[in-house]
C-alpha cells in the first residue's frame, strides 16, 4: 500500500545534481501499516517448509541476474558510484542470496538421545516473526541484501527501510521481490529519522539490523534494544592500512589507492589512513600520490571513469570542512581536491583525490571518520607502533598490512583490534559465508551480518526434552 504521507524529499543524480525522483518522508502510521502486512504473513510464511522457502530464494537469484544491469545502473544513478563499483556490490549481496539458498542445511538442529533414563533433547531453530533492517545511503544494493535474504530463508517476515537518499534501487528490488513471495512477507518503508525511531520502539518487531555512523548505530541499539529487541548495529570507521619496508610496492598501490578512493571513499571499508613503516614512507607516499593523481574523475555511468561523485551537496561541503581542517592543523596537503575536477558537470558533487602527509592521531583528520575521497599518511617508526595507533583508536572495522614477511604479517592480525584484517588485501570485506562486522564503536550486538551469525540472529533456539511413558 502506498504512504499516507503527504513530505517528500528530492532525489538527486550526484553526478548532475538534476533531481530524480521525490522519497515519501513516510511516519509511525506507514511503520504501524508495514509491521500489520508482515505479522499478518508472518504464520504461513513461518509454516512453509524450509525447502519451499528455499525456492524462493532461488527464484529471486534469478530475477536479480536477469536484470543486474538495470540495478547497477540504478545504483549509479542515484548513488554516484561508477558502473564497475555499482556492479561489485550488486554481486556481493547476490552472493549472500545464494548462501541463503542454503538454509536448510545451515538451520538445522541438533540433538541427543537418552540424555537420561527414556529421556531425549533436541534443539529446534524457529524463526522469531517480523524484523526490519535500516540501511545507509553508501550501497543501496549490498546493505539491504546482507539481511533480508537471511531472515526470510529461515522463515521471517521483513520490513526494509532505504536510506532516504537512495530509495530507487531497493523499490525496484522490491518489485521483483513480489514475483517470488506472498504478499506481506517483505515490506519497503521509505523516511529518515522519525520512521527508524518507529522501528526500534514498534513492539511488533522482533529485531533490527542497522548500518550507518558509529553515533546513530549507538542510539539505534541503545533504543531498540530497551524496547526488548534483538540488535545488530554496524557504525563507522577509521581503517588503518600498514605497509612494511618489504611490502611488493608495484603490486600494493594500485590496490591500496582503491582501498581509499574506491566509491569516494564512502564505505565502512575504504582504507583511512596509511601507516607506513620506517624506509617505506617515502616510497608509500610518492607512490600513493602518483596513483591517486592519475584517477580518473567523473560520472559514474560513462566508461572509463574510476571515481564519482559524493552522495551530496550537504556531504561534498562536510569533507571540504576536513580538509580545511588538516590544512589548518598542519598536516602537508599533497594532492588538493577541493575543486570539481569534472569540467563538463558543474552541477556534480564532485571532488578530487586529496592526499594529506605528515598526519598524527591528534590531528581531527587522522582521529574522525571523513567518508569521503581524503587519505591521510601518518608515518611510524615501526610495527609495534602501527599496532599502537590502531589499538587506541575507538572505531576497529578493518584493517590492512601490506607486507611480504609472515611473521610481520600474523602478529598483526592477532593483535588486531578490527575484527576485519587484510594481509595484501584493500578492502577486507569478508565474502557471504563469513560474518561481516566490526568491533569496539564499529559495532553493537552480539551477532554480525550474514555467514553463520545471520542464522543465529534470525532464529532462536528451542529446546525440547521429551519422555514418553
Amino acid at each position: 500500500m502506498p504512504s499516507g504521507t503527504t513530505q517528500f524529499l528530492d532525489v538527486h543524480n550526484p553526478a548532475t545534481g538534476e533531481v530524480i525522483a521525490r522519497t515519501p518522508l513516510s511516519t509511525g502510521p506507514d511503520v504501524d501499516a508495514a509491521v500489520a502486512a508482515a505479522s499478518k504473513a508472518f504464520p504461513e510464511w513461518r509454516d512453509t517448509p524450509p525447502m519451499v522457502r528455499a525456492r524462493t530464494m532461488f527464484r529471486f537469484r534469478e530475477l536479480l541476474e536477469r536484470h543486474f544491469e538495470e540495478i547497477a545502473a540504478t545504483v549509479t544513478r542515484e548513488h554516484g558510484k561508477t558502473l564497475d563499483e555499482a556492479r561489485g556490490s550488486l554481486r556481493r549481496g547476490i552472493e549472500c542470496v545464494e548462501v541463503a539458498c542454503g538454509s536448510p542445511s545451515l538451520m538445522m538442529g541438533y540433538g541427543l538421545e537418552n540424555v537420561g533414563p527414556g529421556i531425549d533433547c533436541q534443539v529446534l531453530r524457529q524463526p522469531l516473526g517480523v524484523c526490519a533492517a535500516i540501511a545507509p545511503f553508501n550501497f543501496p544494493a549490498m546493505v539491504p541484501l546482507w539481511f533480508l535474504p537471511f531472515a526470510v530463508a529461515t522463515g521471517n517476515t521483513f520490513i526494509v527501510k532505504p536510506s532516504e537518499q537512495v530509495p530507487l534501487t531497493q523499490r525496484r528490488i522490491a518489485q521483483l521481490l513480489e514475483e517470488c513471495l506472498p504478499p506481506g512477507v517483505v515490506n519497503l518503508v521509505n523516511g529518515g529519522r522519525d520512521v527508524v525511531e518507529a522501528i526500534c520502539d514498534h513492539p511488533g518487531i522482533r529485531a533490527v539490523s542497522f548500518v550507518g555512523s558509529t553515533e546513530v548505530a549507538r542510539a539505534v541499539y541503545r533504543r531498540a534494544t530497551h524496547a526488548g529487541k534483538r540488535v545488530q548495529a554496524l557504525g563507522g570507521a577509521k581503517n588503518f592500512v600498514v605497509v612494511m619496508p618489504d611490502a611488493d610496492f608495484d603490486r600494493a598501490i594500485d590496490v591500496i589507492t582503491e582501498s581509499f578512493y574506491g566509491c569516494a571513499g564512502e564505505r565502512c571499508l575504504a582504507g583511512s589512513v596509511m601507516l607506513p613503516v620506517g624506509s617505506a614512507h617515502a616510497e608509500a607516499r610518492d607512490r600513493l600520490a602518483e596513483s591517486a593523481r592519475a584517477l580518473r574523475v567523473g560520472d559514474g555511468s560513462k566508461p572509463g571513469v574510476e571515481m564519482g561523485p559524493v552522495i551530496s551537496a550537504a556531504h561534498r561541503d562536510r569533507v571540504l570542512g576536513y580538509i580545511e581542517k588538516g590544512i589548518a592543523e598542519g598536516a602537508r596537503l599533497l594532492l588538493d581536491g577541493r575543486r570539481n575536477p569534472v569540467a563538463d558537470r558543474p552541477g556534480g558533487y564532485f571532488l578530487g583525490p586529496t592526499l594529506f602527509d605528515e598526519v598524527s592521531p591528534a590531528m581531527t583528520i587522522g582521529r574522525e571518520e571523513i567518508f569521503g575521497p581524503v587519505a591521510a599518511i601518518a608515518p611510524v617508526g615501526s610495527l609495534e607502533e602501527a599496532i599502537a595507533v590502531m589499538q587506541a583508536h575507538p572505531n576497529a572495522n578493518a584493517t590492512s598490512i601490506f607486507t611480504s614477511s609472515g611473521k610481520a604479517a600474523r602478529e598483526y592480525a592477532r593483535l588486531a583490534t578490527a575484527s576485519m584484517v587484510g594481509v595484501n588485501i584493500g578492502v577486507a570485506s569478508p565474502l557471504a559465508p563469513f560474518p561481516f562486522g566490526g568491533a569496539r564503536d564499529s559495532f553493537f550486538g552480539d551477532l554480525k551480518a550474514h555467514g553463520r551469525d545471520a542464522y543465529e540472529f534470525y532464529t532462536d533456539k528451542k529446546v525440547v526434552i521429551s519422555r514418553w511413558f
